[in-house]
């Protein structure tokens, strides 16, 4: 098969969970999500389309997702007890859980009240019942009882990716600079494979540093499917729909015109990648008038490799390969093209990001290592960054 694309959270600190439920948790995602001009859910969705005849994933088997009662996951979260709550945000609150067979688990309560819900949390059952991959968070079951609305996902250990990127407390060591090449790399994988493997292609539609999930060893993996489409197909080259995801995270074009191509995905991707370079919130009120929106405070920096240094995150205290760092910003550069035509392939992306961890453990601190003289691996198109 041809490649398609180859082309404001709130969380519960759980310090005070028992022993053996003390992990940090695993989906913030919850959090921030919705449109982005503020509405609720896009209900043109791909939920009727997943269920025709045709869609399939060429990626890893995995198990089915399991169907329990509600009965089941009241027990295993205790009656959803406050002391297990370990997030909320548009969907509801993510409790953490332990199933009869022992296994711990996050569990994803519908608000029934909200105005996100149950579009989202039918999309989200086919999606991840279909998409099966090391970089794509895995869906153990659900429940449909009465009017109750629950899903429920491995636990990921180390929360998400914005919980240790983001207001690092000073006793916490920040991700050093190879952690986070490696999570570029898995997260870059999982939308390589639902862009390459799934047919027809999926469009995440809500990639951000709150929806990467970690485990123990930072492996990285996508969550919240619930706003994902199926891409163009045939002579098609977007998909117009209702502008949905988290603001600072949208592709320009697509929140302009609600037009969503595959390559909305890689400037959402530019963005993360961004927000990994320099420890940054992609929107943050706290920032002086100006620095606000990431996109817009980088701009200037991106545009001079001789500004490249200054976008460094501070409390990676110079610990990075200089090397690195340039072919790192040359990528995010790229992927946060103005016009979706000139931004990279993923397919493209994923190769040039692994060859740049490759080299991370190699080269040498900055202060160092000589400054670059090659290219990246990967090439720019021909545009300017805009």
């Amino acid at each position: 098969m041809s490649c398609f694309s180859c082309v404001n959270s709130r969380r519960k600190d759980v310090r005070d969970v028992d022993d053996d439920m003390a992990a940090r948790p695993a989906d913030s995602s919850v959090s921030g999500r919705g449109n982005a001009n503020g509405s609720g859910s896009d209900h043109g969705s791909g939920a009727r389309s997943l269920s025709g005849k045709g869609w399939e994933s060429r990626g890893q088997k995995g198990n089915v997702a399991r169907s329990f009662t509600f009965r089941e996951l009241a027990t295993a979260t205790r009656n959803f007890r406050e002391v297990n709550l370990i997030g909320e945000g548009g969907f509801g609150m993510v409790f953490k859980g332990r199933l009869e067979s022992g296994q711990i688990v996050a569990i994803k309560q519908l608000n029934l009240d909200g105005l996100q819900g149950n579009q989202e949390f039918i999309v989200e059952v086919l999606m991840l019942s279909l998409l099966h991959h090391p970089n794509l968070v895995t869906l153990i079951g659900y429940c449909t009882d009465g009017d109750q609305r629950l899903l429920v996902y491995e636990f990921m250990s180390m929360g998400s990716l914005e919980d240790h990127l983001f207001d690092v407390e000073p006793d916490k060591e920040p991700l050093s600079w190879s952690t986070r090449m490696k999570i570029a790399v898995g997260a870059a994988r999982g939308l390589e494979y639902l862009h390459c493997k799934a047919n027809p292609p999926v469009i995440y539609r809500d990639l951000k540093s709150a929806n990467i999930l970690l485990d123990e060893n930072f492996n990285p993996k996508l969550s919240d499917f619930g706003l994902a489409k199926l891409g163009p197909v045939g002579d098609n080259t977007h998909v117009s729909t209702r502008v949905m995801g988290t603001y600072g995270y949208c592709a320009p074009e697509y929140a302009m015109s609600g037009k969503l191509t595959l390559k909305s995905d890689i400037y959402s991707f530019g963005v993360v990648m961004l927000e990994l370079i320099t420890g940054r919130k992609a929107i943050d009120s706290t920032q002086k008038p100006g620095e606000q929106n990431l996109i817009v405070w980088a701009r200037p920096f991106l545009k001079d490799k001789r500004k490249f240094i200054q976008l460094v995150d501070p409390l990676l205290q110079g610990r990075f390969p200089l090397r690195s760092l340039h072919h790192a910003v040359a990528i995010t550069a790229m992927c946060l093209q103005e016009h979706a035509h000139f931004r990279p392939l993923i397919g493209d992306i994923v190769v040039a990001l692994e060859y740049l961890a490759s080299q991370s453990h190699k080269e040498s601190p900055r202060g160092v290592a000589r400054s670059p003289s090659s290219s990246s691996p990967l090439q720019p198109n021909n545009g300017p960054l805009s």
